[in-house]
């Protein structure tokens, strides 16, 4: 056999091969190259009309506080004698709260007022006497003017009134000094009682009758004997990042929303803004804001110590072109559906105010225009072929 011809015709067989595999080839190229792509799917959303706020937002949790506060304790250490409320009893100014055995100052209380009704009784008898002495000297003045009174008579006159107009001035003294005296008292037996310096409700009672109360000594915090705060008048305080706080002003409108109160928001009005930085090790430096709660419902009942959030409105502009915060990419631009609603082509923006949820949009889109929200496909980019879709 002729190798030579075997070898040639392997060759043919083969170039034969490599010619088909270049056409099958060259026909797919051909076939993606003009074959319409899938539409990727999207979500877009128009451009609206909207209110949108420049807001400022807490870094950390903020509290509920009272704007009265006190955590009371007695000036000196006895044994509870009496209770007179118990925790969750609403007070009013002045009442009495609690009492140490104190029947002995009661007792030099009850004696010094005693002493001051003397001093009174013997006030007004020495002054009595007084009064008839004066009128004694005035009748034997005129008695020696008509020479029927010696003038020793006139001078024993003179000066036993001069000595009883003494002993009146010395009783009124005396009574100043017993009033005093049971000032003291009382003071002596009102550092045994504990009253109630503003109106509020009783948050806790620490101890019972029969126990021993301690006063705190200087640098030692020990329990307080009442916990007492006022119920009417609450504030939210929160800390905002020191950035952020040269644009905050007392007066300016706020919104706060609880853990507690989930799906309600409430209205407030920015009330102290405090005066230095806080620098704590760890944390941004933050400052803290005070914002007071306008009238909440009567349903809601707010207690101190919930945790709270706050946005407080820098600036606001109502009816501005706005789409959501989220439709941005980089670079102030957004992704728009093409007018015959087939392809997504790329739009430069000029913005005004924004926040997490709307941004102002101050030209660049037009009223009605969609705008691509599905930013997480990969594949949505200028120039795509797209199908809007309407979420679930």
């Amino acid at each position: 056999m002729n190798l030579s011809w075997i070898y040639t015709l392997h060759r043919e067989i083969l170039v034969k091969k490599l010619v088909l595999v270049l056409a099958v080839i060259i026909g797919l190229v051909v076939i993606v190259k003009v074959w319409p792509a899938k539409a990727i799917e999207i979500t877009v959303v128009e451009v609206s009309q909207q209110k949108v706020e420049s807001l400022v937002s807490n870094t950390r949790s903020g509290t509920v506080k009272a704007c009265q506060r006190s955590k009371l304790s007695l000036a000196l250490g006895g044994q509870v004698n009496r209770l007179h409320v118990e925790q969750g009893d609403h007070v009013a100014k002045g009442t009495l709260l609690l009492e140490l055995w104190n029947e002995d100052l009661t007792a030099v209380l009850a004696q010094a007022k005693a002493q001051v009704k003397m001093a009174q009784i013997r006030q007004k008898s020495a002054c009595h006497q007084a009064a008839a002495d004066e009128r004694e000297l005035h009748r034997i003045s005129e008695l020696q003017q008509k020479n029927l009174a010696s003038s020793e008579q006139l001078d024993r006159s003179q000066t036993s009134a001069d000595i009883m107009a003494l002993s009146c001035q010395q009783s009124k003294a005396q009574v100043i000094q017993a009033n005093a005296n049971v000032d003291v008292q009382q003071a002596r037996l009102a550092q045994t009682q504990l009253v109630a310096p503003f109106a509020g409700i009783i948050a806790d009672v620490h101890g019972e009758i029969g126990e021993y109360a301690t006063p705190s000594p200087p640098g030692v915090a020990t329990p307080p004997a009442i916990d007492l705060i006022n119920d009417q008048c609450l504030y939210i305080s929160a800390p905002i990042d020191e950035v952020d706080a040269s644009r905050i002003q007392v007066g300016m409108m706020a919104r706060a929303s609880l853990d507690a109160f989930r799906e309600q928001s409430f209205s407030g009005v920015v009330k102290r803004i405090a005066p230095y930085v806080q620098d704590n090790e760890k944390q941004a430096r933050t400052v803290d804001v005070d914002v007071e709660l306008s009238a909440l419902p009567e349903s809601v009942k707010l207690l101190v110590g919930y945790s709270a959030d706050m946005e407080i409105i820098i600036q606001a502009e109502d009816n501005v072109l706005s789409i959501p915060t989220d439709a941005l990419i980089e670079g102030n631009q957004v992704l728009v559906l093409s007018k015959d609603g087939e392809t997504l082509e790329k739009a430069e923006l000029e913005l005004g105010l924004s926040n997490w949820d709307w941004t102002q949009v101050v030209s660049g889109l037009t009223l009605g225009q969609k705008v691509l929200t599905s930013l997480d496909n990969p594949a949505a980019i200028a120039g795509a072929k797209v199908k809007v879709i309407v979420p679930l």
